[in-house]
């Protein structure tokens, strides 16, 4: 059985909705069950979910409030309430597409030494217009991936986007559940819960799918396309990679410090590219994003 673990926190907007979608695909009702843990939101996000049990008796829903704030916190209540083998996140703004079900079950059939995998997310803008600033360098911030139209296994420095990613539920009982030192909480845009969960695995034997049937479309307010969302959200990743390398040993950190040098390297060579093609936009903001991530990373 498949368990959809959606965390949300003030989604009251899109919430209803991206249960439904959920529900639209033309997959059998025992073989899923719908988790929605509720993270002390102060909106109408209660009402949605009453509204949608209401609406859908048939559906195996399941709905929690998690007390202790941070989407962490939430990811871990939501594996230990969950009942079925493979555990499916997505964000509590995102829609699948209406045969992701049975295309993730045809994928487990045929990858069945898949201990994770992530799938498309493809960014929705509410104001109907893309970023001048967007480029397949800056195309994760905003939450979105697509690696092609192939079956292929992460690299050992990739990994699935939380919007759409699931694991065999025995990974978190091998490799423990999401730090909660590390992942977003209110309006922080810290990070790095992601990569550490899967930076666990055995590199060498688990392997991590990206299933390009597996598609979500994830709706990005105009707040997260300003450059003041872009600077919190750069120190935050660094402030994260602080946290998380430093768990580890002062070591790892300085070994992230020395990588962070070799980023802007790449980030300067980048940024001449658009500049010679006349798109410096697209080059600023990501010395902009590198510079705020730099800033996460030092301080104290």
């Amino acid at each position: 059985m498949f368990s959809i673990i959606i965390c949300t926190y003030n989604r009251a907007k899109y919430i209803y909705k991206t249960l439904e979608y959920v529900k639209k695909n033309n997959f059998p009702f025992d073989k899923y069950e719908i988790i929605l843990i509720n993270n002390n939101s102060t909106d109408n996000t209660e009402w949605e979910s009453f509204r949608f049990q209401q609406n859908y008796p048939a559906i195996n829903f399941r709905y929690f409030i998690e007390k202790e704030q941070g989407l962490s916190f939430a990811r871990n209540r939501g594996i230990a309430e969950a009942k079925g083998e493979i555990l499916v996140f997505l964000d509590d703004d995102s829609f699948v597409d209406v045969h992701y079900l049975k295309n993730l079950e045809n994928y487990l059939y045929t990858y069945p030494d898949m201990v994770a995998f992530g799938g498309e997310i493809s960014p929705l803008f509410e104001t109907g217009i893309t970023p001048p600033w967007l480029s397949k360098w800056s195309y994760s911030w905003v939450s979105a991936i697509n690696l092609g139209n192939r079956v292929r296994v992460f690299s050992n420095r990739e990994f699935p986007i939380g919007a759409n990613m699931g694991f065999k539920k025995e990974y978190f009982e091998k490799h423990g559940t999401f730090n909660t030192l590390l992942g977003r909480n209110k309006k922080n845009l810290m990070g790095g819960e992601e990569k550490d969960i899967f930076n666990r695995r055995d590199k060498k034997t688990e392997k991590i799918y990206y299933f390009p049937d597996i598609k979500v479309i994830h709706v990005i307010p105009e707040n997260r396309t300003t450059l003041a969302y872009i600077k919190k959200l750069g120190e935050g990743i660094g402030m994260s990679e602080k946290l998380r390398t430093l768990r580890k040993s002062k070591k790892s950190y300085v070994q992230r410090i020395f990588s962070e040098l070799i980023k802007w390297v790449a980030t300067l060579v980048i940024f001449t590219g658009f500049v010679l093609t006349f798109t410096s936009q697209k080059g600023t903001v990501l010395l902009i994003f590198r510079w705020n991530v730099t800033r996460g990373l030092l301080k104290k």
